[in-house]
């Protein structure tokens, strides 16, 4: 209690302008006072944010050298993946009519923010479990726990950006909370059973991530997309992925 008195002191004399400002003060990277005193990291450098998380920046030649390819099946494993990412992607087109008409602007936004929803779920869950497993048996886990996690963020920021340049309504957002419901469980007794399915199952939908992204470019070049030619990145974009 001794002990507690001083924490408790500060917390009850703490400002709490609002429940989001509270709930970053002990973040040293926030723009709020923290209740026991403790310098934020802001003050030091006007404007300062940087990423929490390590991720790769990729060069101009990099960019330009990503290609469509896909993977032909080896085995089960392959098969099962490969066949709930077609079924997974021919609901979407369906439900959304997406391949009917013209290619819009809100129809490559709703199908982009709803593909990072799901997208985010795989990188998420599976680190989660080796993070379990590498407790449970004691032992590192050599890298892939960071790296899922990583690349969970990576999707998420994805969503951050398209989230800026449209707000969903209320049936999309229905679908979103379904959608991760069913996907999230089902992915995480998956992964349980066969790991290597839902790794295969990830390939292949990043297989299909790239031949969308790889259209919406054509799409902006071919002048179908003709106002995000000149559209600025979001300044979210700009900072995650160090743009020019």
């Amino acid at each position: 209690p001794t002990a507690a008195a001083p924490f408790a002191r500060a917390m009850s004399a703490a400002p709490r302008a609002n429940d989001q400002d509270h709930d970053m003060v002990h973040f040293k990277m926030s723009a709020n006072t923290h209740p026991l005193g403790v310098e934020k990291m802001h003050t030091k450098i006007d404007n300062f944010w940087e990423h929490p998380m390590s991720y790769p920046v990729w060069s101009d030649q990099e960019l330009h050298s990503v290609e469509k390819t896909h993977r032909v099946p080896q085995d089960i494993n392959d098969h099962i993946a490969l066949s709930a990412v077609k079924f997974a992607r021919w609901a979407f087109d369906t439900a959304t009519l997406f391949k009917r008409g013209p290619l819009t602007e809100n129809k490559v936004l709703n199908r982009a923010i709803f593909l990072e929803t799901v997208a985010g779920v795989p990188g998420m869950t599976a680190g989660m479990l080796r993070h379990l497993r590498s407790l449970r048996r004691l032992e590192r886990d050599n890298g892939w726990i960071h790296t899922l996690l990583e690349e969970a963020e990576n999707e998420r920021m994805h969503l951050l950006t398209f989230l800026t340049m449209r707000s969903p309504g209320p049936v999309f957002r229905g679908a979103v909370v379904v959608t991760q419901g069913l996907f999230m469980n089902l992915f995480f007794v998956a992964y349980l059973v066969r790991p290597a399915v839902c790794h295969r199952f990830v390939g292949y939908l990043e297989e299909e991530a790239v031949k969308t992204y790889t259209d919406i470019v054509a799409a902006i070049d071919s002048g179908a997309l003709e106002q995000w030619k000149t559209q600025p990145a979001p300044p979210i974009a700009v900072k995650y992925w160090h743009l020019k």
